[in-house]
């Protein structure tokens, strides 16, 4: 259904790229509040780039027919783009990686196109509306199946660069706390080893736990491991205590690096109740006297800030170039 008065209100777009779905939010922008008109989400074409590209101009253009205009599209992506060469890398859709991406949608799309990594999307949607509204700044640090993250200043994203500010799951692990704990310097699907997501991340600590001794032929999931260290399971416990260490490192390197006002946690495990309890006494002891930890706060939008993240980018760019 159209918009009425469509004209005297901006309209935006944003999608969230994953690797089995894509869902396009149509949004009307209205005194400077996003409120959805249009939802819609289909399969992901991994393998097929021309059959990725057709069906971003299919969503597209059902969310223009939803809002009654030709709006700006902002895209939210897993992995990076070169800034040398534009090409897509590290995507969990193989039929990006090396692809002129952003090039190609603007061509196909005939507008504005801007793409994000999909972790910053996140922390932008929290940013503006959500967990950290209002806060002065904010680091939005994902932990899902792997770790990654945005950081804004006054609700803008920053991206750097290289347009990867926030990658704070590529940090590597320092060699003594792998040796305090025990710990093997796996290797990452980017190249590096003991990058921290090796650690920090849910299926991380399924790894931890078989590191340690946990029983079981399966990887065990995260809230199974929980459940088991509340009951005294000793290899539990100590994969819990680990983790917690070891993610309340990074975070304080995160402090350190970006002092932001206020962290909000994204991904799976930001579900976990004891990261809220434990976290700041863990940060703590990673950062040296006088400097505070910041409030650490679960996501208001969870894992529905996806495309509300890429849409506010796009909104971002847009201003920005006028």
């Amino acid at each position: 259904m159209a918009m009425s008065n469509s004209n005297h209100i901006a309209a935006y777009h944003g999608i969230d790229i994953g690797g089995s779905k894509m869902e396009l939010v149509a949004f009307a922008d209205r005194d400077g509040a996003l409120t959805e008109v249009y939802r819609e989400r289909v399969a992901t074409p991994g393998d097929d780039f021309a059959a990725f590209v057709q069906a971003i101009v299919d969503l597209v253009a059902h969310g223009d027919a939803a809002v009654g205009a030709t709006a700006p599209v902002g895209i939210g992506l897993p992995g990076v783009i070169d800034s040398a060469s534009g090409r897509q890398l590290s995507s969990n859709v193989p039929a990006l990686n090396g692809r002129l991406v952003a090039q190609t949608l603007q061509q196909a799309l005939l507008r504005p196109v801007a793409i994000g990594n999909d972790c910053q999307c996140f922390a932008l949607s929290e940013a503006q509306g959500g967990a950290a509204d209002h806060a002065a700044s904010m680091f939005g640090a994902i932990l899902g199946t792997g770790a990654g993250g945005g950081y804004c200043v006054g609700g803008q994203l920053l991206r750097g660069f290289n347009g990867v500010a926030g990658e704070w799951g590529h940090w590597s692990l320092p060699a003594t706390l792998l040796a305090q704990h025990g710990l093997a310097d796996y290797r990452c699907p980017c190249g590096k080893t003991g990058c921290l997501e090796r650690y920090v991340s849910g299926p991380a600590m399924s790894k931890l736990y078989a590191h340690f001794g946990g029983e079981g032929t399966e990887p065990l999931a995260t809230l199974a491991i929980i459940a088991r260290a509340n009951m005294g399971d000793a290899v539990a416990q100590r994969t819990v205590t680990v983790h917690l260490d070891v993610l309340g490192h990074a975070l304080a390197g995160l402090v350190l690096a970006y002092d932001p006002h206020v962290i909000v946690l994204g991904g799976g495990l930001s579900k976990l109740p004891h990261l809220y309890d434990k976290l700041p006494a863990a940060v703590k002891r990673h950062l040296f006297p006088g400097v505070h930890v910041p409030p650490i706060l679960p996501p208001r939008f969870g894992d529905a800030g996806g495309a509300r993240g890429a849409a506010l980018l796009i909104r971002q760019h847009t201003k920005a170039s006028t």
